[in-house]
């Protein structure tokens, strides 16, 4: 892969180009999502003569069981080779339910992103019209919501050092930061908000914590390379409860590990549903991409998850990979399932359609075979063909 990148093929001097994808389905549901999500990757492919080659890899409890851990090396292995990195969800009730347990999936997915230096963390937030009923927020509220949050991914609280005594009397978490871990998520930050609305809000709590201090002077320092970017400030409790008053107002949101894990998790309930949320972590050299829901065990296996969130990252996958025309046509497709109410169980519970049926529709959109009439009956019966 290296000497494609070096060198155009003539594949490539014809737009058509060669990309390694590392594939980690997870547990849970992850596998049921990802299988759709490979299947709009096909369809891109098949549509713009490009090629997709898949590594599969374990990761998670899935991991646990036939490894003994929860990030063998061999995935480290692949997905350091890999053009990205294509990811379901992690976690089991075995592990979730035995707060003493010592190896555990979310370990996995923490050490990929330290291996990798997976530093920062993407998740757009918006909201479908035709969706509106099923925000907790008033409709009113929802017009026009479209930001990013850009999160810190590898320092901070969550990889300090950790003590407590072995009567379990007292428990520490070390969170330390450096200026150019601060720099170079914050250059991110301000890079997306130039081709944006130029608005940039930095998520801290300086008033009481040094490590947001040194977010706050460092990002501050950083505004005058981005004269043409608005740079606010907001103490985190209160951006929680702007978001949820006004979440139109924001752009682009920048925030360290903990905070953003937070922030980003409020902003979720925003859409009306988990599912529909894409996002990206991204490092020097490496990226992955994954819908921010968990592995939801209860739903594993019965064609019921939403697929959404995990077609939308690979609509960021193509955009990350430079092919914007093809990541268009992938919104587009969701767009248009949405538009028409082809949702899972989790959008609507009554008039639902399986996650695999969602999924075909939005390959036949891809293709084209799209009309505007539809064969209801067939679509009903889990087929997607459409008159």
């Amino acid at each position: 892969m290296d000497n494609l990148k070096e060198i155009p093929t003539q594949q490539q001097l014809n737009g058509y180009q060669h990309f390694t994808i590392a594939v980690i389905p997870g547990d849970g549901i992850g596998p049921e999502v990802t299988q759709q999500a490979v299947n709009v990757l096909d369809a891109i492919a098949q549509k713009f003569g490009h090629h997709f080659n898949y590594n599969y890899c374990l990761m998670g409890a899935d991991a646990i069981d036939k490894t003994g851990t929860p990030l063998p090396n061999e995935t480290v292995s692949i997905c350091s080779k890999s053009d990205a990195i294509l990811f379901g969800a992690i976690g089991h009730p075995k592990y979730d339910n035995d707060p003493s347990a010592k190896v555990r999936p979310e370990q996995g997915l923490l050490q990929l992103r330290k291996r990798l230096q997976l530093f920062a963390n993407i998740r757009p937030v918006a909201t479908y019209t035709s969706l509106h009923h099923l925000s907790p927020l008033k409709a009113k509220k929802l017009v026009d919501v479209d930001f990013i949050i850009y999160r810190e991914l590898t320092g901070g609280i969550y990889f300090g050092e950790k003590k407590t005594d072995a009567a379990q009397t007292w428990a520490s978490d070390e969170c330390i930061y450096t200026k150019d871990e601060v720099e170079r998520i914050a250059h991110l930050a301000f890079k997306a908000a130039q081709k944006r609305r130029k608005k940039l809000t930095l998520v801290d709590k300086a008033n009481v914590l040094e490590t947001s201090r040194l977010w706050r002077k460092v990002v501050k320092d950083m505004a005058s390379q981005y004269p043409d970017v608005e740079l606010n400030f907001l103490y985190v409790d209160n951006a929680v409860m702007q978001i949820i008053l006004n979440p139109k107002q924001f752009d682009i949101i920048l925030a360290e590990n903990l905070f953003g894990d937070m922030i980003s998790d409020v902003a979720s309930i925003i859409s009306g549903s988990l599912g529909l949320l894409p996002s990206a972590s991204i490092g020097e050299s490496n990226a992955l991409f994954e819908p921010i829901h968990g592995s939801f065990p209860a739903a594993a296996g019965k064609d019921i998850a939403n697929p959404l969130g995990s077609i939308l990252s690979v609509a960021m996958m193509l955009e990350h990979l430079k092919l914007f025309k093809e990541a268009k046509l992938v919104r587009d497709a969701v767009d248009w399932t949405i538009q028409n109410l082809f949702v899972t169980k989790d959008i609507d519970p009554v008039n639902f359609y399986f996650t695999s049926t969602v999924g075909e529709l939005i390959t036949e959109y891809i293709h084209g075979r799209v009309t505007g009439v539809f064969n209801q009956e067939n679509v009903e019966l889990r087929k997607s063909t459409i008159i």
